[in-house]
């Protein structure tokens, strides 16, 4: 029997092997009991979401049934969309939460669940917990006959030719659309509420366009091209700057379950095609790129070079322009992954820095703490104080537009403003993959009780065993190794002023999890 345990942000698995439909219905009646525990005897309205991957529509379908045989009220959204949208619909709507079917930029024999919580962010730590307690709890009365969970069942879907039609064109001013029967029927048994429908995607773009000047950038003469890799982010974000007049591409803005053989997830090693878009883009300089993973919560820039701004420069970026554009003030969270660049920039403004775990929920739990301008963590997560606590990856690429915009420079131009005054930052991340979740535990739990006195003849000034053990050498220079939340991978990550010295990290830490190192 699957043990279901919860990572960074939610729970993934194979599908048809852990990830089924019997452990998707299990999943949403824990989550179900755990809210109405939380809310007391109100009756919570819990939303449930979705991405473009396989059996994601059938999968929150399921949940949903779950939930509301549990005595909840729930919404089940119109259509795929980005989880940010959801998250934010939560806000909007008052809602006690969102399961949104999606796992993220997992490859695409993944799918999972993820909690957003009534404040609009990721499930706290103490919540999951509960929800796994609570699949125990379940199980236990499972295997002893119990349980009264009531069922509602969905009706068969209308025949294709009832169905609206999907849009044929993914380009600017045609958002897709899944094939759908606008609102679902639902055949209710035993239960006094009904599933309702909910529009994520139109509120969460104009909530987008309420908090950043996108007609500035329509008339800023930018071109911008958006690798959405198949995900929910499809036809979105394009439709809205194409509105406003900005000239933009799209990649990728198809549904492919498989993701055309494409990892959806925004790194280097995946965004060829971004990168030799943008950098061929014949014209103005004043061209740049976004990536974004398969639900649309993570984000990486490409510069009018073709190449790729780093996790680190584009939140140092983000504090930069926040504070000295846009006058806000306060402090600055980060992922104890995330390098020594934004220290440098949060302390050049003045700004207190406030460092968390691995973990998006760990930045969101902080930002309410902080009432923090900016949090933002290495796997290209970030959000901003007057939105949601919680990824943005539409807020982010609209605020770098805006600072490309009201400066007149490029982003790389702006990068390597930044670096003059900073000194140069190179960052790179290897996935290294073990034979077992257990090989690579072992991997860091050795690390973190024996750290070596030095990494490649320097002396390590500081270790820190916040999450998994990063070892940061005189020179400031550093390398990491983490367990993955996830996956049997041991995450190594490495910051210095060159990329060979980056590469030599790597390769230390590969080392070092293989066996060897110095």
């Amino acid at each position: 029997m699957t043990d279901i345990r919860f990572g960074t942000d939610g729970w993934r698995g194979v599908i048809a092997d852990d990830f089924t439909f019997a452990n998707v219905r299990l999943v949403a009646r824990a989550i179900a009991r755990r809210v109405r525990a939380e809310v007391g005897g109100r009756t919570p309205h819990v939303l449930v979401g979705h991405d473009t991957r396989f059996l994601s529509r059938e999968f929150a379908q399921a949940a949903a049934e779950a939930m509301a045989g549990e005595g909840v009220q729930v919404s089940l959204t119109a259509a795929f969309a980005p989880t940010p949208a959801f998250s934010y619909a939560v806000v909007r709507l008052g809602a006690a939460g969102a399961v949104v079917i999606t796992a993220s930029h997992n490859p695409a024999e993944y799918n999972g669940v993820k909690f957003k919580s009534g404040f609009g962010g990721s499930a706290p730590v103490p919540f999951t917990r509960s929800v796994e307690e609570e699949i125990r709890r379940l199980r236990a009365e499972s295997r002893a006959g119990g349980g009264s969970a009531q069922r509602i069942r969905l009706a068969p879907d209308p025949p294709e030719a009832d169905r609206e039609p999907r849009a044929a064109s993914h380009q600017p001013g045609a958002a897709s659309r899944e094939p759908r029967a606008g609102t679902p029927k639902f055949e209710i048994r035993n239960s006094k509420f009904e599933i309702g429908t909910f529009d994520a995607r139109e509120p969460w773009l104009d909530r987008l366009e309420g908090l950043v000047d996108v007609a500035r950038i329509g008339r800023s003469g930018i071109r911008v091209a958006l690798d959405v890799m198949y995900g929910a982010g499809q036809g979105l974000l394009s439709e809205r700057l194409g509105k406003a007049g900005a000239e933009v591409r799209e990649l990728h803005g198809e549904i492919n379950p498989g993701f055309g053989g494409l990892h959806p997830e925004p790194i280097p090693a995946y965004m060829g095609a971004l990168m030799d878009c943008v950098k061929g883009w014949e014209g103005s300089a004043l061209r740049v790129g976004f990536a974004f993973d398969g639900d649309s919560d993570r984000v990486a820039p490409v510069d009018e070079d073709g190449i790729v701004v780093t996790p680190h420069q584009t939140l140092a970026l983000l504090v930069r322009h926040l504070v000295q554009q846009r006058g806000m003030r306060g402090a600055v969270v980060k992922s104890v992954n995330i390098g020594h660049l934004v220290d440098a920039e949060v302390k050049a403004l003045g700004l207190p820095l406030v460092v968390t775990p691995v973990g998006f929920k760990f930045i969101a739990e902080a930002m309410r703490k902080h009432d923090a301008v900016v949090g933002g963590e290495e796997s290209g997560g970030f959000a901003v104080r007057g939105h949601i606590p919680e990824r943005d990856p539409g807020l982010i690429s609209l605020l770098l537009l805006e600072c490309m915009a009201m400066t007149g420079k490029s982003l790389g131009t702006l990068v390597r403003e930044m670096e003059a005054q900073h000194g140069p930052h190179r960052y790179d991340r290897l996935d290294l993959r073990l034979p077992s979740l257990e090989a690579r535990d072992q991997v860091v739990a050795a690390t973190v009780a024996s750290p070596p006195g030095q990494v490649l003849s320097l002396p390590v000034r500081q270790v820190e065993t916040m999450d998994g053990v990063k070892l940061t050498r005189a020179d400031h220079s550093w390398v990491m190794l983490r367990a993955s939340g996830t996956e049997p991978l041991l995450r190594i990550y490495a910051e210095a002023p060159t990329e060979g010295e980056v590469n030599a990290l790597l390769a230390w830490g590969r080392a070092m999890a293989l066996g060897g190192g110095d």
